[in-house]
């Protein structure tokens, strides 16, 4: 079943065709649901689970399940919009159809930024793993080691880079499963050790320490670790077959996540004190503190390896996301046009070099302010993601009013349309608005506003040198067609 051909416009058709140029589509199904997996498990819940359990406590299990409804309505919103327009600028497509360009632009400006800054974050974080093993090494050595790493497996074909990213994801998919099997054997005590129970969910103040304040507080970073779902949609433009690899990937990765995260993060509030697991410092991750806590040989050590698994898999796959959403932007004539070139092997290097620039600030915070680095870099992103989200749950809702009744030909549907899209949008500003009680995140949507009235005067200039230089072309050749403008 074809079902883009009915849709789309003859402008989409012309972005569409202009965005995928030359990209080649070599994404197995299999590689699309494990880069997904890839970009959401990763620091966010391995490293900022320290912020956010040390809001919440033992609830922020609830802010976990929360943040799954929020990011299943966002999911399934755009992987709606993803099967009938598979192409390479996704949902930044979508707003320029169905919004206006200012969200065009906008929401790919913002995404690219989100990334190019969670890059850096990544990288930052395998640096404070490695000083778990070599305390006494710079934080900027390990930075440098591994941003070189991430680089050549993204200069590298499409398909060698979504190879390596599965075999990436599959390492701490599977590290996820085995800590949940073994944590869960401790607590009930199948297992050579006394039973370790489920005092620690209500010992310490009880299962809501802080109240359903520090359940919504810790929503603001919860909200983050789901970032990456979305990355289906974006290499929709190298999938084979998108029509169906894309509600099949969608799928498995939005229930594996819920899963993943709700377990993972139930399980090692229970065998470790909250109030020692989420100690709100960033000097490690609170999963190597449960295990070592616990006195269980090596655990700690092999743990440790995984989270430093997990933050390469997700900074390798933030830095495919940025690159790609560069090369859209400069297709769509939104950023210089040299960011819009390809490879000999299909590969936008000029827009991986521009997306590597996060790695480079990564760098200079890990040299001058390695304390606050990753906090600084990782509270960046945050609001941009709120805006991103917010911008796909609008134009889903111009989307389904566009097809009317044809949505019944979509091989994957969200329910509950369009109270969800409401509901999704009006919990994320309530968030948004929550960052200013969170210590590091205070001025985040502040500063994003400054930067989205910048992103906007950026995009008024664009708008009109290109009307400047339509007329001018349109005086000189009058029978010219908008495509050639």
């Amino acid at each position: 079943m074809k079902i883009a051909d009915g849709f789309p416009s003859t402008e989409l058709h012309a972005i569409s065709s202009n965005q995928s140029q030359n990209l080649q589509r070599k994404l197995t199904e299999r590689q699309l649901a494990m880069i997904a997996i890839g970009g959401a498990i990763g620091v966010g819940l391995f490293l900022g689970s320290n912020v956010t359990i040390s809001l919440a406590g033992p609830a922020v299990i609830l802010s976990y399940l929360v943040g799954a409804i929020l990011s299943l309505i966002m999911a399934y919103s755009l992987a709606e919009m993803a099967v009938v327009h598979p192409v390479a600028g996704s949902f930044g497509i979508y707003a320029e159809r169905y919004l206006s360009p200012w969200f065009g632009f906008t929401v790919r400006a913002t995404y690219g930024l989100i990334q190019v800054v969670a890059i850096g974050a990544e990288v930052t974080a395998v640096a404070i793993y490695f000083q778990y093993w070599f305390p006494g090494t710079p934080q900027w050595l390990w930075v440098v080691v591994v941003s070189a790493g991430v680089i050549a497996i993204n200069a590298s074909q499409v398909k060698n880079f979504g190879e390596f990213e599965y075999w990436f994801s599959l390492v701490k998919v599977a590290a996820i499963i085995v800590f949940i099997i073994i944590g869960i054997a401790l607590i009930t005590g199948v297992s050579p050790r006394p039973a370790l129970g489920l005092r620690n969910l209500v010992a310490y103040g009880g299962f809501l320490p802080h109240g359903l304040r520090g359940v919504w507080l810790a929503l603001t970073l919860v909200i983050a670790s789901y970032m990456g779902i979305e990355a289906v949609a974006v290499t929709a433009g190298e999938a084979r077959r998108p029509e169906e690899a894309i509600p099949r990937a969608m799928r498995t990765i939005v229930f594996r996540l819920i899963i993943f995260y709700v377990l993972a993060i139930g399980v090692m509030v229970t065998m470790a004190s909250w109030n020692q697991s989420g100690d709100g410092t960033l000097n490690g991750s609170p999963f190597v503190r449960a295990f070592a806590a616990i006195g269980v040989p090596y655990a700690a050590l092999i743990m440790n390896l995984v989270v430093i698994t997990a933050a390469l898999s997700s900074a390798n796959t933030n830095l495919y996301l940025s690159t790609r959403m560069l090369f859209s932007l400069a297709r769509g004539h939104y950023a210089p046009a040299p960011l819009g070139r390809l490879s000999a092997s299909g590969v936008p290097l000029r827009a991986l070099a521009a997306s590597s620039l996060g790695m480079a600030v990564a760098i200079l915070l890990a040299i001058y302010v390695p304390k606050r680095a990753f906090l600084l870099m990782y509270g960046s992103a945050v609001a941009g993601m709120y805006f991103v989200w917010i911008v796909i749950l609008l134009a889903h809702l111009r989307f389904r009013r566009s097809i009317g009744a044809r949505v019944k030909d979509l091989p994957l549907k969200l329910r509950l349309f369009p109270i969800s899209n409401y509901l999704g949008i009006m919990a994320l500003v309530a968030v948004a608005c929550a960052t200013v009680y969170v210590e590091g995140l205070q001025y985040s949507v502040p500063i994003f506003g400054l930067l989205l009235a910048i992103m906007s005067l950026v995009y008024l200039k664009i708008r009109r040198n290109f009307m400047v230089n339509s007329i001018a072309q349109l005086k000189t050749n009058p029978e010219s067609s908008p495509a050639e403008r």
